[in-house]
C-alpha cells in the first residue's frame, strides 16, 4: 500500500517490494546470475503510478535510468514525487544505494 507524506506538489508515494526469488523473467534473465529486468522495474512503478492516480490514463515513461543490477531477494523502495508540470518523477532504491530513476506522465488527470 502506497504512503503518503509532504503537501500536494513534491507529495511523496512509495512502497516497498521484495522481488520474488520465482520471478519468471528470471529464468532468462541470465543463467547462472539472474538479474530483474528493467522491464519489470518500470512496470512495478506504473502499478504504484496507477495506484496513486487511479483516474489518470495513458502512461508514458518520459525517461528512465537505471544505474545497477537487481538479483531476485532484493528489498526495494519505489517512490514516486509529483513535479511542478503534473508529471511523476520517480526513484528506486535498495538500501541507500540508487537502483534507477526517471518520469512518468500520463495524458489524463
Amino acid at each position: 500500500m502506497p504512503s503518503m507524506s509532504r503537501g500536494k506538489e513534491g507529495a511523496v508515494h512509495a512502497e516497498t517490494w521484495t522481488v520474488p526469488d520465482d520471478h519468471p523473467a528470471l529464468a532468462g534473465h541470465f543463467p547462472g546470475r539472474p538479474i530483474v529486468p528493467g522491464v519489470v522495474l518500470l512496470d512495478r512503478v506504473l502499478h504504484l503510478a496507477r495506484q496513486v492516480r487511479p483516474q489518470a490514463t495513458g502512461w508514458a515513461i518520459v525517461q528512465a535510468k537505471f544505474l545497477r543490477p537487481v538479483g531476485p531477494g532484493a528489498v526495494l523502495r519505489l517512490a514516486l514525487a509529483s513535479t511542478p508540470r503534473g508529471a511523476l518523477g520517480f526513484d528506486i532504491r535498495m538500501g541507500d544505494e540508487a537502483v534507477a530513476s526517471g518520469v512518468l506522465q500520463s495524458d489524463g488527470a
